[in-house]
């Protein structure tokens, strides 16, 4: 739970977040926290891939990859299919620092959050 304060800091980042999009179309780097109910953007993306590629939306699984070196990504730019995000937790798991960014492992006794 938090303050109120730090949620109303939160709050207005949010809004300012969603009026850019209004304002300047979907970011090229989504801020999935930032979302209400981040389901619904996961769908988004697999129904404009599946309509790119006329397939049928059941078909489609949804992969993720973590880039752990943002350098040697331009995140500015739209990836050509699915959405940069960042901003993602994880409960219950944390990023294994030994074999890099892109493995899962448990979380460390009496961490919830990573």
């Amino acid at each position: 739970m938090k303050p109120l304060a730090s949620y109303v800091i939160d709050f207005i980042k949010r809004l300012e977040f969603m009026q850019d999009w209004i304002d300047n179309g979907c970011p090229a780097n989504v801020w999935f926290s930032g979302l209400f109910f981040q389901q619904s953007f996961i769908t988004g993306c697999k129904q404009n891939y599946a309509r790119k590629y006329v397939i049928a939306i059941d078909q489609i699984e949804f992969d993720f990859q973590v880039i752990s070196d943002a350098k040697a990504y331009d995140t500015n730019i739209h990836p050509d299919d699915g959405a940069y995000i960042y901003g993602m937790y994880l409960e219950g798991c944390r990023w294994d620092a030994d074999k890099g960014k892109e493995f899962l492992a448990e979380s460390h006794p009496k961490i919830l959050y990573t």
